[in-house]
């Protein structure tokens, strides 16, 4: 009998401190209706100093389990993508991972920016396909407000904190075939590493480590890859567009969501968006608008959901779910 992966449960966790456009006003030159009209965002969660990434995604980790009417001892994996973790080493899924009390299996992070929950997602989808593992913990967790470049404002209204989560699950038999991920795509393309990136590591202590963005390039290269990244997975599943139920796109700006729903012939009504409240939380941002989605009754169980996303490397990918 095949083997199926299966979501089956989201989480999520944001930081109680909420910044609107205009509180953040008084510190950088920048006004409400300035970021609004390019970006959709209103507002953002900017973290306290303890919450950090592993405390974030332990908290999303945690609802995902209780979502899922799991515990600790189903637990045989966390990947957790992030950009800001919490030290160069032990891997913040670690940290993770002792929090929860989970004491077999394994753990590790994965950087892939803005696509990063996809590409874990997809990492996940392989293991549990071979059946490496029967459940796994895949974990979108971030602090970027602690590497924005607070005199840039092109860059820094456009990110908040905040942490989802979700529970894949191996589903085997009949009964699973026509539940679960169907397939996930993730591609790179190095040499436009340069147009989005952060200008420092652990292992460049001179650099201050500031998120640097060249907007117009990304604008333009996340339209167009995104949407062949969408073909693709409908294509490899003998789909079209008109099947898809729900597009839960990777939260970084309403023009580009705006534009992925209109290629797809969604209705907004059918396109998931966060980030007028959440702002662009990196690789947090699509497990957090998938679980808002499925916690207020809107994704449904076999529901046909899109998930996209893009980041800096350029990085980026779809996946393909059946709820």
């Amino acid at each position: 009998m095949p083997i199926r992966s299966i979501l089956a449960g989201t989480g999520a966790y944001l930081p109680a401190h909420i910044v609107t456009n205009d509180e953040l006003a008084l510190t950088v030159d920048t006004s409400d209706s300035w970021i609004r009209e390019r970006t959709g965002i209103g507002q953002r969660h900017f973290a306290a100093p303890h919450e950090t990434a592993a405390f974030m995604g332990t908290e999303a980790a945690r609802a995902a389990l209780a979502n899922a009417g799991a515990g600790p001892d189903d637990v045989d994996g966390i990947i957790l993508a992030t950009s800001t973790p919490d030290q160069a080493f032990p891997a913040t899924a670690l940290r993770v991972q002792a929090a929860l009390g989970v004491t077999r299996g394994f753990g590790f992070d994965l950087a892939a920016a803005c696509a990063g929950f996809i590409y874990a997602l997809s990492v996940a989808d392989g293991m549990i396909r071979a059946g490496q593992a029967k459940g796994i913990l895949v974990i979108g967790s971030e602090v970027y407000s602690r590497i924005l470049n607070w005199q840039d404002r092109g860059t820094c209204v456009l990110f908040g904190d905040g942490a989802g989560a979700v529970f894949v699950r191996a589903g085997e038999g009949s009964g699973c075939i026509d539940r679960g991920i169907l397939s996930t795509h993730i591609h790179a393309q190095g040499t436009l590493g340069d147009i989005l990136y952060v200008d420092g590591a652990v292992g460049q202590p001179d650099k201050p480590g500031h998120l640097v963005m060249h907007g117009r390039e990304v604008f333009r290269h996340a339209v167009t890859r995104l949407a062949e990244a969408v073909e693709e997975a409908l294509a490899a599943n003998g789909l079209t567009r008109r099947d898809v139920d729900w597009l839960v796109p990777h939260q970084a700006n309403a023009r580009i969501i705006d534009a992925m729903g209109r290629k797809l012939g969604l209705s907004s009504e059918r396109v998931v968006v966060t980030v007028d409240r959440h702002a662009n939380t990196s690789a947090a941002s699509v497990p957090l608008a998938l679980a808002e989605a499925c916690a207020d009754g809107r994704i449904r169980r076999g529901d046909l959901v899109l998930l996209e996303a893009l980041g800096g490397g350029l990085a980026w990918g779809s996946a393909l779910v059946r709820m």
